[in-house]
């Protein structure tokens, strides 16, 4: 699911969440988009949660990408959150 973050937050332009089946799922998911991003001339992303592989951030710059075991995925309700229309007036500075 991507998420549009204009007028919501100045921290990223987009959100990517997406789930893999396992921990080692999860966390394949995630080498792979590192090495992706590098490859495609967007420089060294900041990683969270890579070893644990339950919630793996990935901070690209203008988008942040969350990858999780379903579970985790169902008790922080990102989407839910993120998705909520927010004046702009209102947004996070």
């Amino acid at each position: 699911m991507s998420i549009d973050l204009a007028g919501k937050t100045p921290i990223a332009d987009y959100m990517v969440v997406a789930s893999g089946t396992s921990q080692r799922h999860v966390a394949a998911v995630a080498e792979h988009l590192i090495r992706r991003l590098k490859e495609a001339g967007y420089g060294a992303a900041h990683v969270e949660g890579l070893r644990q592989g339950d919630w793996v951030l990935i901070d690209s710059g203008d988008v942040l990408i969350h990858i999780f075991r379903p579970e985790v995925r169902d008790f922080y309700k990102l989407e839910k959150m993120w998705s909520a229309n927010i004046p702009a007036e209102q947004a996070a500075v």
